[in-house]
């Protein structure tokens, strides 16, 4: 099970969303987290996210070029919990 989840969240300036999401695609994380998910949605956003195991350090997706953004990215670091409270 991973440790953490990495959400990395960017919106692109207008109508480069395509660029954006194949900027994305394109940067490899080493080393490779155990499961990375690509989304999109309007307008020219683009999230990633990537679940990482116990005990790695997990590798940040870089910012973009500043000319491909519309705003700064976000970044937001999740651990999971279980699904019934403990004692």
């Amino acid at each position: 099970m991973a440790a953490v989840t990495l959400m990395w969240e960017a919106r692109a300036a207008a109508g480069r969303g395509a660029e954006l999401l194949a900027w994305a695609r394109s940067r490899t994380l080493a080393p490779a987290p155990d499961r990375r998910e690509t989304f999109r949605a309007e307008p020219d956003r683009v999230l990633v996210l990537t679940w990482w195991p116990d005990g790695t350090v997990p590798t940040e997706l870089p910012d973009p070029p500043p000319d491909l953004l519309h705003r700064p990215v976000h970044r937001w670091r999740f651990e999971p919990v279980p699904e019934t409270p403990g004692p």
